[in-house]
């Protein structure tokens, strides 16, 4: 357990930020603040939440720095419910030790410090790891973050790493910031409903905030408030259906590692063009990045390269950058066991009327468990959300809840094929007519497009 309770130096003003989730975030914490004002947390000013996204859903231009605020306000908020109704009396019953309160909150705050520009397909493009980034923020002295974790003591910044990586050994502290209904999950539900201008994301905060308590093994919910962790999971379940799998948001994101994917390949081969070299991926396109390299980047100075490699001479370059930053998705079409047999076809039809396939043409699958109950042989094994009887036994919450039941253990999502959406164009005096008609009578007749 943290040994923090040595720095317990206050504002001698509670600092707040306003916020359209939350109103007011509240900062008493002198560490907390000196932590928001490092150059590393100012970063994700910098780093859009939901990226492409914001192709479909124009409100969605929040920031990484926003969402953090907002778990770190959650958390408070808990550790705060749990010291005036659950505090511990003896060791080991289960009640709440506030010394834990300090590596809460900064573990909230800096949960997602390690995301990068465009954070998921950069790392799927140059094989990053925003988990093992941030850690690494943590715990290195060249770090302002560093320098003020180690204000409390030099022990504490990795002590706030291993609540990132699950390896600290109190679970109530672990599960306050990830399970199948942490602060990380409540805001940005919240909040990316919020700003989408949706309505999936949005359930009683406030009433599972009030039901939320400790016990031995980690975190649980009273049976009063069962119909609000419900109606939780029921969100988070559309919302990933509606918003995160949003078929135009993915057609972006295709587009976007397509072109990062080209930049790599005229890279490596040495047919980029000297003017268009982007000097801060160089590391990344070499394999070959310090810590500081990763943190000059953010999705303002990838869209910067973008821009110049418009005009770029290789014409595949140029096109993608213009389609990205022109919002022109590609079209899609749901692959399903009836028709992933026509995935070569569809291929070869793109390649026939002048196209690079392996640029113009993905097969992007995204899928999610809504909820999971515990299985312990299973690969991730997840904390399930536990509900507290009169008695103070615990109950699983499928087993109680015939609506989570009926979703649980169920993947959602979908498999869809990207193509360009001139494919789909009016071709009666185009040399390629023909062409163009076997790929739409393929789609239109034996595929389902949007």
């Amino acid at each position: 357990m943290a040994d923090n309770m040595a720095y317990q130096q206050h504002l001698s003003r509670e600092k707040v930020f306003r916020d359209p989730v939350h109103n007011y975030i509240h900062v008493p914490d002198q560490l907390i603040l000196d932590l928001i004002n490092t150059k590393e947390f100012q970063r994700l000013r910098r780093i859009k939440q939901l990226g492409t996204a914001l192709f479909t859903f124009h409100g969605a231009e929040h920031s990484r720095f926003g969402h953090s605020l907002g778990v770190y306000e959650i958390a408070r908020q808990i550790c705060e419910n749990f010291a005036r109704n659950y505090p511990t009396k003896t060791p080991g019953d289960g009640g709440w030790d506030n010394s834990e309160r300090l590596v809460v909150l900064c573990a909230a705050l800096l949960h997602d410090i390690g995301h990068g520009a465009y954070s998921h397909t950069f790392e799927h493009i140059f094989h990053t790891d925003h988990e093992a980034l941030t850690v690494k923020i943590l715990t290195s002295p060249e770090t302002e973050v560093n320098q003020v974790l180690r204000q409390v003591s030099d022990e504490f910044p990795q002590q706030v790493a291993s609540v990132i990586t699950h390896d600290y050994p109190n679970p109530q502290v672990v599960q306050i910031i990830s399970s199948q209904i942490d602060a990380d999950r409540m805001d940005y539900l919240l909040r990316d409903s919020y700003l989408t201008g949706t309505e999936y994301g949005k359930f009683d905060l406030t009433r599972i905030l009030r039901v939320m308590r400790p016990y031995q093994d980690g975190i649980s919910f009273a049976m009063d408030g069962m119909h609000a962790v419900e109606d939780y999971v029921l969100s988070r379940f559309q919302m990933y259906l509606q918003v995160y799998f949003h078929p135009v948001s993915r057609a972006m994101e295709v587009i976007l590692e397509h072109l990062l994917q080209r930049a790599k390949y005229l890279y490596e081969h040495q047919q980029l063009d000297a003017a268009f070299v982007p000097y801060l991926l160089v590391p990344f396109l070499e394999n070959d990045f310090t810590l500081n390299d990763y943190l000059n980047l953010d999705d303002g100075v990838l869209t910067t390269y973008f821009i110049q490699w418009q005009s770029a001479s290789d014409p595949i370059l140029s096109d993608l950058a213009q389609r990205f930053l022109n919002r022109r998705p590609f079209k899609s079409a749901q692959v399903t066991p009836a028709t992933v047999h026509l995935l070569p076809e569809l291929k070869r039809l793109v390649a026939a009327v002048g196209y690079d396939a392996d640029y113009y043409t993905a097969i992007n699958n995204s899928f999610d468990l809504p909820y999971d109950a515990y299985d312990p042989h299973a690969a991730n094994p997840k904390t399930q959300i536990e509900i507290s009887q009169p008695d103070g036994s615990l109950i699983e919450l499928s087993t109680l809840s015939d609506v989570v039941a009926a979703i649980s253990g169920k993947m959602t999502g979908d498999e869809r094929f990207f193509f360009p959406k001139e494919m789909l164009a009016e071709t009666t005096d185009n040399l390629f007519a023909s062409t163009y008609q076997e790929f739409q009578h393929h789609i239109l007749n034996d595929a389902l497009i949007d």
